[in-house]
């Protein structure tokens, strides 16, 4: 039996809302359902942006814990860190505003925790790339803002938007893993995962 037979036979669940990550699971060609729960996303304040990243999902699967049978359940959660601030989603335009400000000629990092969980055990892995941003405009970022509303976006952008096209000049690591989902190492770690089920 072949691992992407094991995965097919799995009920898969995505513990997000997030369009992204639907999206990129679907493109690993695995059929699964979306589950969602309200949950608090704050983090202890010493944590690294790895260790938040790591909490959150982990928070998130542990909120179905005792909810689940033989399902598979996949949660998420990104990150954007840049000299060790870690940036969430944006408040409003002036917080997304602020944000692209720091992101503009640097380089930051975009961290997305992964926690999976499967009859009871819970395992959690995280992928971290680097982003190179050109010096943005003023013009650009208020653009940006106004058209793109990217309020739902950890770091106040996505990089498959505008944004990612004018402003991006290079990266280091997974592309995926920016717009919200290390696909090759979740395809990776979901078949180590499992095979301790078999």
């Amino acid at each position: 039996m072949n691992h992407s037979t094991v995965l097919s036979r799995i009920p898969i669940i995505l513990a997000s809302q997030s369009p992204r990550r639907k999206e990129l699971l679907k493109q690993l060609d695995l059929p699964f359902e979306v589950r969602t729960k309200d949950i608090d996303e704050s983090f202890p304040s010493t944590f690294r942006p790895e260790a938040a990243a790591v909490y959150i999902a982990e928070k998130k699967a542990n909120s179905f814990l005792n909810q689940l049978d033989k399902e598979l359940l996949i949660a998420a959660d990104t990150l954007v860190s840049i000299h060790e601030e870690i940036l969430g989603k944006p408040k409003d335009s002036d917080d997304a505003f602020r944000m692209l400000r720091l992101l503009s000629g640097n380089v930051h990092e975009v961290i997305t925790g992964v926690a999976l969980l499967h009859h009871k055990k819970i395992y959690s892995f995280f992928e971290k790339t680097l982003v190179y941003f050109k010096d943005l405009t003023e013009e650009e970022i208020t653009y940006y803002i106004k058209t793109y509303q990217p309020f739902d976006k950890a770091g106040a952008y996505g990089i498959q938007e505008w944004i990612g096209m004018i402003g991006v000049e290079r990266i280091e690591g997974s592309y995926t893993n920016v717009v919200g989902l290390p696909t090759a190492r979740l395809h990776h770690e979901l078949h180590t995962f499992l095979q301790n089920f078999r």
